[in-house]
């Protein structure tokens, strides 16, 4: 197994990630002498691997270029689902097989060459931070496979072909509830709802009320 100088893990300072990346930097120990976890481009110095986990910056290529190989995951069958959020937005088109994508930054957004793939299923219960959990876990997966087996995975580097889509980045109002339709007919919507940050909200006779919804746990 590859012993790496250096890995830099990229994350956006408030991002859902930063909760599980301690636990899985701990287990890259053993592979790498150095590891550097920062939450802004600008601090990144260069190294053998970079990962972006969570990263919402653009990323130019003077940055890109520090770095050996410079690592994505994202929630998608790229080029399909490009963008932002791309897990939400998939539970509310009614999915339940999300796909998972390994690849490789590229100086256009989410636009290069695919390492790996990884499917998630879902039985349709699960809330935002059981699906986080999920898509962590096939993440750090994933990153884990692309290190045992580099460098020779580089050549199996599959680039995006077919159209590609975008989704938009969430916003408080994608959280907003119709009183008038039922918790069946919005359950996706509550489902993908983040509590703390953008929780479900609905309006009534003038006044705002805040939803939210928690699996009772079993005692």
């Amino acid at each position: 197994m590859k012993k790496f100088a250096s890995i830099t893990v990229i994350s956006d300072r408030r991002n859902w990630m930063n909760e599980f990346l301690p636990a899985w930097l701990l287990k890259l120990k053993p592979l790498v002498e150095d590891i550097i976890w920062v939450h802004e481009v600008r601090d990144m110095t260069g190294g053998d691997i970079a990962f972006y986990l969570g990263c919402g910056e653009i990323v130019p290529p003077a940055i890109l270029s520090l770095y050996e190989r410079n690592l994505v995951v994202h929630a998608s069958d790229l080029p399909k689902g490009k963008g932002w959020s791309p897990l939400a937005w998939q539970i509310l088109e009614g999915k339940s097989d999300i796909p998972v994508s390994l690849f490789e930054a590229a100086e256009r957004v989410d636009s290069g060459p695919i390492y790996l793939k990884r499917t998630l299923s879902f039985r349709g219960t699960e809330l935002i931070d059981e699906m986080r959990r999920e898509l962590a876990r096939a993440t750090f997966e994933m990153c884990g496979e692309f290190l045992d087996r580099y460098p020779g995975i580089v050549a199996e580097a599959v680039p995006q072909e077919g159209e590609a889509t975008f989704y938009p980045k969430r916003t408080p109002a994608d959280s907003r509830l119709n009183p008038d339709l039922s918790i069946r007919d919005q359950f996706a919507l509550m489902r993908v709802a983040d509590n703390e940050r953008y929780p479900c909200y609905f309006e009534l006779d003038g006044d705002t009320f805040v939803v939210k919804v928690e699996k009772k746990k079993v005692t």
